[in-house]
């Protein structure tokens, strides 16, 4: 009966965790690193199961709310959703089967960048400065194209 009242106990505060943000299971983990153990584990479970705790589906939303409030290269998402303890796999994953939409994404973000900056920098730094954040080559020229027309 004690291990049906403390697996209730804690399963109400990671759910209250988890329910003012989306988080994921890294998350959850590290919050809640004093109750490690067999009950946290259960707990994380349950909540998996019950698609409290979805990894996959943090990824698309988070993707969709960086896509829709900054502007990023793929490898800067990339590094945000891991930096969240997300599996390079499952992010790895995540991008190979959104590649297009992902690539339309980056030349838009290095556009607005350029865009945004060009009355006040030369394009050669603008671009240096992209190329430091991680934005591909590709997508740079493709850009400079557009621009220049």
């Amino acid at each position: 009966m004690e291990y049906i009242e403390e697996f209730d106990k804690l399963k109400t505060k990671v759910l209250k965790y988890i329910l003012f943000k989306k988080r994921t299971e890294a998350e959850v983990r590290q919050k809640f690193i004093a109750d490690e153990g067999e009950l946290l584990n259960d707990v994380i479970d349950e909540l998996k199961e019950l698609n409290y705790i979805d990894d996959e589906e943090y990824i698309k939303k988070a993707v969709k709310e960086y896509m829709n409030l900054r502007n990023l290269s793929i490898k800067e998402l990339e590094y945000k959703l891991i930096s969240k303890g997300i599996k390079k796999a499952l992010v790895d994953s995540y991008i190979y089967s959104n590649k297009e939409i992902l690539l339309d994404y980056e030349i838009k973000s290095a556009k607005n960048i350029i865009m945004k900056k060009i009355n006040s920098q030369e394009k050669e730094e603008i671009l240096n400065y992209l190329r430091k954040k991680r934005y591909m080559e590709d997508s740079l020229e493709i850009v400079m194209q557009e621009i220049e027309e």
